[in-house]
């Protein structure tokens, strides 16, 4: 643990594995963000306010005490999977795991019997009879408990036998809960989804085979088998884990931000609020469900129709809402000072109000603290398939001390 008296600069960025595409992700600009975040650092835990895909977490993990907290469950897998795992006696193959999967995806797609070999399919017509065929599941009473991606999602960001994948990997997941592998696994997964969905990283809504040239590209998806992926990505991590229990004092939390501040004894705080006016669990709502599994209705939309599959419950973010925004960075603000900690806050010139916005209202709450603002130029990710993949945006960073 640093003193007031060493260099904080040594907080760097080290190697860590990526699991899944993340709108907004700070990765590629990483260095820039541990610059603003060494210039506040004194000492004590750095708590990463909105964690989202972990990734400060990742890069920071053997250097300092890490408090990645985020009110949706998944952030916590992931986190977990950077802080918590290590190569412990006994830690199950990728090979193991997957064995055990196929038995129960053997078992289930008997009894289904419903399947495609969509490398025999190349009309668009018989390619969107066997995409609906598969959307139908959702109407079919199952037998099975670890039945939740095959009856929703097969046929839209999944074919039927990835979810059966899914399905089954992550029923095999649920026999190491105490383990700690367990999110190493779930992470894992999460890598495999990302990487076979034929959306475009998120899961907002899949898409529709259109046109032929859709159909050929969501058709490259289909033809990928899931397990792959979870070997390469599990087998990746596993060997470059220490063999040791991780020594940093670090903590996991699925808090909303407020409660998690209550609770925070002070240090420093990383915070990378939501810019946009859309909720992140419209985009990552299946790995929610993923890691809840807790088979939650979906959202129907257009009658009948459930083309989004969205879980009915979905947390909504103030710092997304016009008419709360300002009061959800008083409050966080008012947070961060009253557990005396510093500030280092990510935002951009397209966020829901500006940066000068946010200028002013720092200055309200941190009256006679000294204030100061980085700027990068920064192309922001947006997850299109094709056309706006990427906003080139002014990425600032608030700093409080």
């Amino acid at each position: 643990m640093r003193n007031k008296n060493e260099v904080a600069s040594d907080i760097v960025e080290q190697p860590y594995p990526h699991f899944i595409k993340y709108m907004g992700s700070k990765s590629k600009i990483m260095p820039f963000v541990l610059e603003g975040v060494n210039e506040v650092y004194d000492e004590g835990a750095l708590c990463d306010l909105f964690a989202g895909s972990a990734s400060l977490a990742g890069a920071v993990r053997q250097q300092v005490a890490v408090h990645s907290n985020d009110i949706q469950a998944y952030s916590s897998v992931l986190a977990n999977a950077y802080l918590e795992s290590y190569k412990y006696p006994g830690i199950p193959t990728a090979e193991d795991i997957v064995a055990a999967a196929e038995m129960i995806v053997f078992r289930n797609a008997s009894d289904l019997r419903v399947d495609f070999d969509y490398k025999k399919i190349n009309t668009i017509d018989k390619f969107n009879a066997a995409e609906r065929a598969q959307q139908k599941l959702i109407q079919r009473k199952f037998d099975w408990q670890w039945h939740f991606f095959t009856k929703t999602y097969s046929g839209t960001w999944w074919s039927v036998r990835q979810c059966l994948w899914i399905d089954a990997l992550r029923e095999v997941a649920e026999t190491y809960k105490d383990q700690p592998c367990y999110s190493l696994i779930l992470s894992s997964l999460m890598f495999a989804m990302a990487y076979t969905s034929q959306g475009t990283g998120h899961y907002a809504q899949y898409r529709d085979a259109n046109t032929q040239s859709s159909m050929e590209d969501i058709s490259i998806y289909r033809k990928r088998d899931l397990e792959p992926y979870f070997v390469r990505k599990y087998n990746d991590v596993v060997s470059t884990l220490s063999t040791n229990v991780p020594v940093q004092p670090h903590k996991i939390t699925s808090l909303d931000f407020k409660d998690c501040l209550a609770q925070f004894p002070g240090g420093t705080v990383y915070a990378d609020p939501p810019y946009c006016i859309v909720h992140y669990s419209r985009f990552y709502h299946a790995l929610e469900t993923l890691v809840l599994y807790d088979n939650p209705l979906v959202q129907q939309m257009k009658g009948t129709h459930v083309k989004g599959r969205y879980r009915e419950t979905r947390h909504q973010s103030p710092f997304c809402i016009k008419t709360q925004v300002k009061q959800a960075f008083l409050d966080m603000f008012d947070g961060v000072n009253q557990s005396r900690s510093n500030l280092a806050l990510s935002y951009s010139n397209t966020g829901m109000i500006t940066i000068e916005e946010v200028h002013e209202l720092a200055k309200k709450v941190f009256n006679g603290k000294k204030i100061e603002l980085l700027l990068t130029d920064h192309t922001h990710m947006t997850m299109g398939r094709r056309a706006h993949r990427s906003n080139d945006v002014s990425e600032c960073l608030i700093l409080i001390k």
